[in-house]
């Protein structure tokens, strides 16, 4: 035993002294021995060129799309970084019992790819507001502002008077087009609410989430802004009690006090919408029987609000009560499509972050393939030569792809090869968040784990009590009219404006007329913007200070 012991003794050692060494030649064995899943075809030559023929032919064959969009279907994916992107699409494949690596994802059919830069006005990584009000408002701003330039201060109610800016939904209803918005969130949360809301912070929810001094200066919550700002036809996702006063029990978990109405002004807004649409085939839903009960085509304004907060993973879905984000898109589509002057769809897959927050990265990737398969449907539903279909990232997340796995090795799986320390780890893990284990300066032995577990939290480098976002570029993915606008490194605001001039919405219309020269006119901004600065004076960098001090502890 004693003998047995001191043998593993030694064999550690040696691995520490010459780890590098010993890690060349465990790859090179590994491949010498063939232990690899590489299907026959693939060792053939002619195998990799014929593939390489066709796709350069179908490129070469591929013509410019230069139409006008009628309709515009934006697919975000938030905190679905290119490390997301990869190992979602392995994971699609061996849920389909293939090696995974080769599986093409609806998204890798789409024929213009760019990429975007994602930072704030104020920081070098960004959160889900600031970056949705660049590629929806086509303005950057500051860390957790929706809808408002970087004049307006993080929580200061005052600062955000005079400096809203507008989204394409915005645009899109204003041209006379129908406009939706399906989310896997609270309805309420900083994607979709930087399509319609104008808020100095993407916390206040409901009027109990804001600050008395907001209330008093004039400042209002963003569920009420749902119903006031713009006509939304389609709203899709959680929600509900922020929509309800205090105290009201919720339909689906009525003993759950954390479920119950928040608002402290008495209102019901749900109520109240259904009054704003009096003469107009109204529904509001809140179950999966009610939502298939709604007819698309006799449909004119939907409300579907599936949770009291945000909707369930997809892997944790009850699909008796609430739909998927593929039957919901579907729904969204067959109302909106019925304008003759077409619609623009936001549709997020906003729970891909969450997860990746919780360290989770099983459940993330799944719900990357859940969105996969819905913007499959929005294909289907949609034609291509008048819609464009726009599919992007607000910003990435700090998980890794690392190791050397085999080819067909389970994306949530271990590496073959193991650290210095004589352990295991697993192919994705983070750069920080809640799956820092590190007791006495050793890793948890994970041999025994099953790492492809939903619940299983990826080990991360540095403890923090949620994962934070990444800065890298994420991608921009783009198929339909003026889908080569997308391609190249752009500024995230830009996203905004070239879906707005492909549709020929907001303030360039020159599409609509063939034109691509310059418009005569132009903005100034030096003089206003100077003047913000030098009005904010000290309370700029009071602001900016407080904002630091609140990306450490909101969820982004």
């Amino acid at each position: 035993m004693w003998l047995r012991g001191f043998e593993e003794h030694l064999s550690r050692l040696n691995v520490v002294m010459e780890s590098n060494r010993a890690l060349t030649w465990i790859v090179f064995l590994l491949v010498a021995f063939g232990w690899s899943s590489a299907k026959v075809e693939e060792e053939n030559p002619e195998f990799w060129r014929s593939q390489a023929r066709k796709t350069l032919q179908s490129t070469l064959d591929r013509k410019i799309n230069n139409n006008v969009a009628k309709n515009i279907l934006f697919f975000l994916g938030d905190g679905m970084g290119i490390t997301t992107y990869t190992a979602a699409r392995i994971l699609k494949g061996q849920l389909q019992n293939q090696t995974g690596e080769e599986t093409v994802m609806t998204m890798d059919t789409f024929p213009s790819v760019g990429l975007a830069k994602t930072y704030s006005v104020d920081f070098q990584i960004p959160d889900s507001a600031a970056t949705g009000t660049a590629y929806l408002c086509g303005v950057k701003t500051n860390l957790n502002t929706v809808g408002v330039s970087a004049a307006a201060r993080n929580g200061v109610c005052k600062s955000q008077k005079g400096n809203e800016v507008t989204s394409i939904l915005k645009w899109a209803k204003d041209a006379g087009k129908s406009v939706g918005i399906v989310t896997t969130t609270r309805v309420q949360h900083a994607t979709p609410a930087a399509a319609y809301a104008h808020s100095a912070s993407r916390t206040w929810y409901s009027d109990a989430d804001m600050p008395a001094a907001a209330v008093k200066d004039g400042c209002t919550d963003i569920a009420s802004q749902l119903l006031k700002n713009t006509d939304i036809d389609v709203i899709i996702g959680g929600g509900r009690k922020y929509m309800t006063p205090r105290g009201t029990k919720d339909p689906e978990y009525p003993r759950h006090f954390s479920s119950r109405g928040k608002r402290k002004d008495g209102r019901n807004l749900i109520d109240e919408w259904q009054s704003l649409k009096t003469g107009k085939v109204a529904r509001y839903v809140w179950n999966k029987t009610d939502f298939d009960a709604v007819d698309p085509e006799t449909t004119d304004y939907l409300m579907a609000l599936f949770e009291p907060g945000d909707l369930h993973f997809e892997a944790e879905r009850d699909p008796s009560m609430d739909p998927s984000i593929v039957e919901t898109t579907e729904k969204a589509i067959r109302i909106l499509r019925r304008n003759p002057n077409g619609f623009f769809l936001l549709v997020e897959g906003g729970r891909i972050d969450q997860a990746h927050h919780a360290g989770r990265a099983s459940m993330a990737l799944h719900e990357t393939v859940a969105f996969d398969y819905a913007i499959a449907k929005g294909l289907e539903l949609t034609k291509e030569q008048e819609t464009l279909t726009v599919v992007m990232a607000d910003h990435s997340h700090t998980v890794t792809l690392n190791g050397y796995p085999f080819r067909g090795h389970s994306i949530l799986g271990k590496s073959p090869v193991w650290g210095t320390d004589m352990l295991p780890y697993t192919t994705l893990m983070y750069g920080n968040g809640p799956g820092h284990k590190i007791i006495n300066g050793t890793r948890p032995d994970i041999r025994k784990v099953n790492t492809k577990n939903k619940d299983y939290v990826q080990l991360s480098a540095v403890p923090t009590e949620s994962a934070t976002h990444s800065g890298e570029d994420v991608v921009v993915l783009a198929r339909g009219p003026m889908a080569h606008l997308f391609q190249g490194v752009r500024e995230q605001n830009f996203i905004a404006h070239a879906m707005a001039y492909a549709a020929c919405v907001g303030a360039d219309l020159r599409h609509c007329h063939g034109q691509t020269d310059p418009p005569l006119a132009h903005t100034t901004f030096s003089n206003n913007y100077s003047g913000a600065r030098e009005a904010g004076g000290s309370a700029a960098r009071l602001g900016s200070l407080l904002a630091a001090l609140l990306a450490l502890t909101v969820l982004m």
